[in-house]
């Protein structure tokens, strides 16, 4: 393990970077050609400009995140059952990916259930259900059966509304970036030793800085569910493996707008048999501020990230008052 040969906690990551931006860059080089190609989608906005792309390609990013967290992180068994979780993840997207018939809701929901109950069981065991709440400087802690439950749903809209989100080139893949960004600098507060946890978001970023490079408008290749259901795992577990859980909202405002209205609509649809809720609405956001709004791909990207940063600084910076003296020091 990288962890346990190097002492120099620099080196660590800088090797942990390369070697995970080197192996998403070799997987996507050498094995984008097997991929299924997409078909595009009739109903989204520009659906059909993704039609015979690579799709699927988050077995190829997911696949060498794992490789490279099994060479830099110690594992523990909590971590084994976290990017075990990640790689059922990856699959079940993946196979969803390249089924003829797409799987039905309850089955890809059950997936997610037993998913989100193990990662939260994981890192219950890790944290010992302690969520704190910086900016208000309240700790809380939770009993297991508490912590699982809200865990649980943690993990199901994180995956939710990341895999809503990947809709528009780049716009998923840049939210989830300047995310992990946000809670890797949130766990310096509680964990200022670099560890497993730290490694796993800090890989993640430089296994999606190699994606973008391709999956920037127009892209060449998509990650699908194989890619974005799994991300969205990694970025719950993230919150969680910080304590702060909670920050999840903020620091994941602009996915959870973009995806998580349109989940929102179409349960009170369901439930209401409603025919104006959120009518005038395109869902996801991003399919509304194209169609309805006008806005370009570029600008929709660049627009909800630059949203987000601001978001994210606002928070990091109230919750880690001493962050800017020490980045200037």
């Amino acid at each position: 393990m990288i962890f346990d040969l190097l002492s120099n906690k620099n080196s660590i990551l800088l090797l942990a970077a390369a070697l995970a931006f080197c192996l998403t860059l070799g997987g996507i080089f050498g094995f984008t050609r097997y991929l299924p190609k997409d078909h595009g989608r009739e109903f989204a906005v520009n659906g059909a400009l993704s039609k015979g792309k690579a799709r699927g390609a988050g077995i190829i990013l997911i696949s060498a995140l794992i490789v490279a967290c099994a060479v830099c992180i110690p594992m523990k068994t909590e971590m084994i059952v976290l990017l075990a979780a990640v790689f059922v993840e990856m699959m079940s997207g993946f196979l969803d990916d390249a089924a003829k018939v797409p799987w039905g809701e309850l089955k890809k929901g059950l997936i997610d259930l037993v998913v989100a109950v193990a990662v939260s069981f994981a890192v219950f065991r890790m944290t010992g259900g302690v969520a704190i709440l910086p900016i208000v400087h309240l700790q809380l802690t939770f009993s297991m059966p508490v912590y699982i439950i809200l865990g649980t749903i943690l993990v199901w809209a994180s995956i939710n509304v990341t895999n809503c989100a990947d809709g528009v080139d780049g716009l998923c893949t840049s939210l989830s970036m300047v995310t992990l960004l946000s809670v890797l600098l949130l766990m310096n507060l509680r964990l200022p030793e670099l560890g497993g946890e730290q490694l796993l978001v800090w890989m993640t970023v430089f296994m999606l800085i190699a994606y973008l490079w391709f999956n920037c408008s127009p892209s060449s290749i998509l990650m699908g569910d194989a890619g974005s259901r799994a991300l969205g795992l990694i970025i719950a577990a993230a919150f969680m493996l910080s304590c702060m859980p909670f920050m999840f909202i903020p620091c994941a405002l602009m996915l959870i707008i973009d995806g998580g209205l349109g989940l929102v609509k179409l349960t009170v649809l369901r439930v209401t048999k409603s025919k104006t809720f959120m009518k005038n609405i395109r869902t996801p956001i991003h399919d509304h501020a194209r169609k309805n709004k006008g806005w370009s791909d570029t600008q929709v990207v660049i627009r909800f990230t630059l949203i987000q940063i601001l978001i994210s600084a606002v928070v990091v910076l109230l919750a880690v008052p001493d962050l800017m003296k020490s980045i200037l020091s």
